[in-house]
């Protein structure tokens, strides 16, 4: 087995599609390809389904990742031996959003943790912020600009949002592209919005004015399984539903555009923990820029 094959699989099992793992990984997509049918066939097992949206793990493509992962990890320590970055310690709570927290952060973050094992890390993923100016967590990435405290804030990423339905309801997928929402007989999924966490967040009226959900929940992650699970059509951060079989985009010339805002109590911001998890946290992001705006 070549182990560098392993790479790449990881990377294409992150990103979802062969053309963002080549960016990653900076070769091109026939090389990625050709690579993963080598492990493949070195396996004797088929580790993505090819679907139109992306590829999909297959059992033993899910069975194969905490190994691979294992390997990435240990390859993260030995480079941080070299560089001397285990040096870094400490406690470092991070607030994100449920989406971003759950779908991005979290799957990326074991290379961090690999190489800062002395950090102790509390990722607060939930429907709502910690707030930074009352020190209730180091950093947070928001959806808005705070405009008080004591903080230092920036903009983190843009990023996309769309409409999407089940895959398996063609039916709604014609209806939803040809009829406005409110006369196609589709049931729309949204936020419950007397408990919305932030403003940015009531974004059916960009849809359609005057568009309301009729089924509701104050979780992303519960709409992402609602919709792939036939309860009706919604709007999702495009990372959120990218490679999700069981999702398929409708109206892609209707774009939903947010931001994400990085804050931080300007007392910790000198902190080499919390540098080095910004700069890591930049990279991530940047390498994953066809994920978020893929528009």
């Amino acid at each position: 087995m070549d182990w560098d094959n392993l790479q790449i699989f990881l990377t294409v099992a992150r990103q979802g599609t062969l053309s963002r793992a080549a960016r990653v990984l900076k070769v091109d997509a026939t090389t990625v390809s050709r690579r993963i049918g080598s492990l493949e066939s070195a396996l004797q097992q088929t580790l993505f389904e090819r679907a139109p949206g992306g590829f999909v793990l297959t059992a033993a493509g899910r069975a194969l990742v905490p190994h691979a992962e294992a390997m990435a990890t240990a390859a993260a320590r030995i480079h941080a031996a070299e560089s001397g970055g285990s040096a870094l310690s400490g406690q470092l709570r991070i607030s994100v959003s449920e989406g971003f927290g759950n779908s991005f952060i979290a799957p990326r973050l074991a290379a961090f943790t690999a190489a800062h094992p002395q950090i102790e890390i509390d990722l607060v993923a939930s429907s709502g912020f910690l707030n930074p100016s009352r020190r209730e967590a180091d950093m947070a990435v928001l959806l808005a600009r705070p405009r008080k405290g004591p903080l230092i804030t920036r903009k983190l990423s843009d990023y996309s949002l769309g409409l999407y339905a089940p895959a398996d309801r063609p039916d709604w997928q014609a209806a939803a592209t040809a009829l406005p929402l409110s006369r196609a007989d589709i049931p729309v999924i949204g936020y419950v919005p007397d408990i919305l966490y932030a403003p940015e967040l009531d974004y059916l009226g960009e849809i359609e004015p005057g568009l309301r959900a009729a089924v509701r929940s104050s979780s992303i992650l519960a709409q992402r399984r609602m919709i792939a699970g036939g309860a009706g059509v919604g709007i999702l951060p495009c990372f959120l539903a990218a490679g999700d079989p069981a999702l398929v985009r409708v109206r892609p010339d209707q774009v939903i555009g947010r931001s994400f805002w990085l804050a931080l109590h300007r007392d910790v911001a000198p902190q080499p923990r919390i540098r080095a998890f910004i700069d890591w946290l930049d990279a991530e992001v940047r390498e994953s820029r066809g994920l978020l705006l893929p528009d």
